[in-house]
């Protein structure tokens, strides 16, 4: 992967479909999903990563482990982690665990980082059913702190569930980001994403990034031009070296978040950072390594 050629590096995109045509939710929860949304293409991995390649921006990749709240067979991290290996100039792997795994997930966490070059883990606690602060998590996190790896936690509402009876048992109090300032305190030198916008407890979400060091900000999931005016303030000067460019792809297209960031008012020495910048060093995409 060359950084000095990429045009961007989005953060947070989706595998929503495997090889074998397994998808990553139930048919309600995707039903649902489309409905808040609007329907959308899922695109295999090999085809994300033609796209990417086409625009010139790297993308990280993941899907979301629910099997304990959902009962629902997640699409495998090793396929993710492969696929991904195979479009590196591209294509940069996360994985999930369910974190009601317990030390099980912690083995598996080890073991993709150090054989499947995974970066990071992607939590939705909402989905997932707990609080990112409960101890049952911990292992898992300890693990990812010990490799360097990222965590990134989704924040605030989600469209999934939205309109089902009792939003199919999804429960929005998780995915409050003041949660994850006691992981941030408990785990000091874990690397922390905050995802999205995070409606309704943005401010939540912009005092824990700037209190804790290692707790940065994505902004997928919503269009530019609805973000919050305290957002765009904290992104334009406190926080401009820890806010990511995100698009939620395939949900939402780096095309039209890119089209709408444009008309944002951002300061011109930013906009590279939340662009590129701040992910490459996040990631650790050092010059070193773009050579390889």
């Amino acid at each position: 992967m060359n950084v000095d050629e990429l045009v961007a590096i989005d953060v947070h995109t989706h595998a929503e479909v495997a090889a074998d045509g397994h998808v990553s939710l139930s048919p309600e929860l995707f039903g649902a999903s489309a409905d808040y949304f609007g329907s959308h293409e899922r695109p295999t991995i090999e085809q994300m990563a033609a796209y990417y390649r086409q625009r010139a921006m790297a993308a990280v990749v993941f899907t979301v482990d629910a099997e304990h709240a959902t009962g629902h067979r997640r699409i495998a991290n090793e396929e993710i982690a492969d696929s991904c290996a195979a479009h590196a100039d591209v294509l940069i792997p996360f994985a999930s665990i369910d974190p009601w795994k317990g030390r099980a997930g912690a083995r598996e966490a080890r073991r993709l980082v150090e054989q499947h070059g995974v970066r990071g883990f992607k939590f939705h606690p909402s989905i997932q059913g707990f609080d990112p602060n409960d101890p049952m998590a911990y292992p898992l996190y300890d693990v990812i702190e010990e490799l360097g790896a990222i965590a990134l936690f989704h924040t605030g509402q989600t469209g999934i569930g939205a309109g089902v009876p009792g939003g199919a048992g999804i429960r929005l109090k998780h995915s409050n980001p003041m949660l994850v300032d006691d992981v941030a305190v408990d785990f000091p030198h874990l690397k922390i994403i905050l995802a999205h916008p995070s409606f309704p407890w943005q401010d939540e979400a912009l005092a824990v990034a700037t209190h804790k060091p290692t707790v940065h900000i994505d902004l997928s999931g919503w269009s530019p031009k609805y973000f919050p005016p305290q957002l765009t303030r904290y992104a334009n000067s406190l926080l401009q070296d820890k806010v990511l460019f995100g698009s939620d792809y395939p949900v939402i297209s780096p095309d039209r978040w890119l089209a709408d960031f444009a008309g944002l008012d951002i300061k011109p020495e930013v906009r590279p950072k939340i662009l590129k910048h701040n992910a490459a060093r996040l990631l650790g995409l050092t010059a070193k390594e773009t050579q390889r």
